[in-house]
């Protein structure tokens, strides 16, 4: 019983002042662009989740040094091609796909096998998106029969430079190969439908060979090789993602108020906000800056009990494939009926997320029609659950845990929500927050 919560009563209205973690993607980005660097790089409010930290001991195994504490971590950089390991080396992503697809990108120049594993859910995620175009450079793959993990890479000490069409919006298989493109001679080119832009950003702030060129629909992204990358001392701004289950909570408890401080606003990262507004709920970011190539902001969230349905359009998922999970739960109290489409990318994650979504809804009573990339949610504004809901089997899906969570905070009944260790992965002062909110 101890891996369960029970929920039993909506929140009580609140004013409160918050900050959350570190934001996951740029934590794993700077342990990977740190472990590449020349000298030691420094850190603060890096997130210290099983995530970040299966990076941390991904880069170790390539013989990096790094130091971390509570305060601080430190990773001591010995160049771009420093990375020294023993021959059959296995590296463990664990949950993050991240980390997996990523690393993967660094390591097309290997002399010697890596197998590359994961956690059961993680080997349920397709691997043969990223293979496919590391191997066009040149780097050597064995995957299993159903495209996933375990796999093993060997790298070419021949890489050549590729064209690329990424057309699945993923950042992960952009960022892999421009990855890719800073170990080989010559010029790789991306064109990329639009997705976070992280690695892009770091690499213009770190002063690397890389063009980008933003047109309407897609980027396309040129990248030359590497020689050398400096040190980066970062203190990480806050995660939009982690932010967004309280700002959903708040949204949803009327009167109620909260500023969550210091969160990455990068464009690329605030689809939840631009769909919230859309929808009624008012949130303003104030006290915006930027910060080595990213944007911060304080984000003001108000409740309300009126909030408009949504034909959403499909230009503004990329930014928030994290969170639909949480703007379907203003969905099914908003006034009339909401569309989503365009979200098979969503059953790419850590579960089957849009199944999950529907089927969180369904529990709840809310009217709704599923199709595999397609999800229509039939609001109504006096929704109140009014019995016992059980959350399990969902793959550990941290996101599945947290925003069950929410609905039922925000919407009331008896919640019975399993594996709540999955927030290890993401966000482990998830509860910890909640509870401040909440007291």
């Amino acid at each position: 019983m101890q891996n369960l919560i029970i929920f039993k009563k909506k929140i009580n209205k609140f004013n409160k002042k918050i900050s959350v973690p570190g934001d996951k993607s740029l934590s794993i980005r700077w342990v990977l662009f740190s472990s590449l660097a020349t000298g030691i790089s420094k850190a603060q409010n890096l997130l210290h989740s099983e995530d970040v930290l299966s990076a941390i001991k991904s880069i170790q195994k390539l013989g990096i040094k790094v130091i971390l504490n509570k305060k601080f971590c430190k990773i001591y950089g010995q160049g771009f091609d420093g990375y020294k390991y023993k021959k059959n080396l296995l590296l463990n992503a664990r949950n993050s796909g991240t980390l997996g697809r990523l690393i993967l990108g660094l390591l097309i120049n290997s002399p010697t096998s890596i197998k590359l594993i994961g956690d059961k859910s993680l080997s349920k995620r397709d691997f043969k998106r990223i293979a496919d175009p590391l191997k066009m450079f040149g780097a050597n793959f064995k995957l299993n029969k159903n495209k996933t993990l375990p796999l093993v890479i060997k790298g070419s000490q021949n890489l050549k430079p590729i064209y690329y069409n990424e057309n699945k919006g993923s950042a992960q298989c952009k960022s892999s190969v421009i990855f890719g493109g800073m170990r080989t001679v010559g010029e790789t080119i991306i064109k990329a439908k639009k997705s976070r832009n992280h690695t892009e950003l770091l690499c213009k702030y770190l002063g690397l060979p890389i063009k980008v060129k933003n047109n309407k629909n897609y980027d396309l992204i040129k990248i030359n090789k590497v020689k050398k990358i400096k040190s980066l001392n970062y203190k990480i701004p806050s995660d939009i993602s982690s932010a967004s289950f309280f700002i959903v909570l708040t949204a949803l408890s009327n009167k109620s108020k909260l500023i969550i401080k210091n969160v990455n606003v990068n464009p690329t990262r605030i689809g939840i906000v631009n769909i919230l507004k859309k929808m009624g709920v008012k949130i303003n970011l104030i006290n915006k800056k930027k910060y080595k190539g990213e944007k911060v902001a304080d984000i003001h969230v108000y409740g309300s009990e009126n909030f408009k349905s949504l034909n959403c359009p499909p230009k503004l998922n990329s930014g928030a494939i994290d969170e639909f999970l949480l703007i379907f739960l203003i969905a099914a109290k908003a006034d009339g009926i909401s569309y989503f489409s365009d979200l098979a990318e969503l059953n790419q994650k850590e579960s089957p997320r849009l199944k999950w979504g529907a089927k969180i809804l369904k529990m709840m009573g809310v009217k709704i029609k599923l199709t595999k990339n397609s999800i229509k949610i039939f609001g109504n504004p006096k929704l109140k659950v009014n019995k016992k809901i059980i959350i399990k089997n969902y793959l550990k899906d941290h996101r599945v845990f947290m925003t069950s969570a929410i609905a039922a905070l925000s919407f009331g009944g008896a919640w019975h929500i399993h594996n709540k260790d999955s927030i290890k992965t993401s966000f482990p002062s998830f509860l910890k927050i909640l509870n401040l909110i909440n007291k």
